[in-house]
């Protein structure tokens, strides 16, 4: 059986074994011409879980007391601007559903229980990865870690007062002040 290491801070913990399925060629089309109109996630199936979204002021918890269970994910990437809930990962929204082996066996060697994601509003990127990734932990018969969504996204996060834009790194006062507007 593959087995794949899994760094963690420049020492190996352990090994996990490799439960992707063999090499298959990926899903989007190579090409060289503009891109169609299709969505970006359109070369990808839908996902069959239901989005389970957790509360700003959950969140707010975990971050407030300083529960080491749980990871954020940023799936912003051209609209990636105006600053990120401290500590998330940033892994663009397009780029996950090949990689959710990889993410998932990561995140349960580092013993997470919670991997929350968002986006601008959650409504989008942030249900469909949540839900892309419920399905595989579903696929991988895990009853113990959660995929969730974080409802609002970042900009009720950043909507929602100071108590939650203390926890923002990069925060930028001007770049909110056009959704307060709107």
């Amino acid at each position: 059986m593959n087995r794949i290491l899994i760094p963690t801070s420049f020492r190996l913990l352990r090994t996990v074994p490799d439960a992707r399925p063999p090499h298959r060629p990926h899903p989007r089309k190579m090409s060289t011409e503009p891109a169609a109109s299709a969505p970006w996630h359109a070369a990808y199936p839908a996902p069959s879980s239901q989005t389970v979204f957790i509360p700003r002021e959950d969140v707010l918890s975990i971050l407030e007391n300083g529960r080491k269970d749980a990871v954020l994910v940023d799936l912003r990437r051209n609209d990636f601007e105006g600053g990120t809930i401290r500590g998330s990962l940033n892994l663009p929204a397009q780029s996950l559903y090949p990689t959710l082996p990889t993410v998932y066996s990561t995140l349960k060697a580092a013993g997470l229980k919670r991997v929350i994601f968002y986006c601008g509003s959650s409504t989008g990127r942030g249900s469909r990865a949540a839900s892309w990734m419920a399905d595989y932990i579903t696929s991988q018969n895990d009853s113990e870690m959660q995929s969730l969504a974080l409802q609002g996204g970042i900009k009720g996060w950043a909507a929602a007062g100071p108590e939650y834009v203390r926890w923002m790194d990069e925060y930028d006062e001007k770049v909110w002040a056009k959704y307060s507007a709107a």
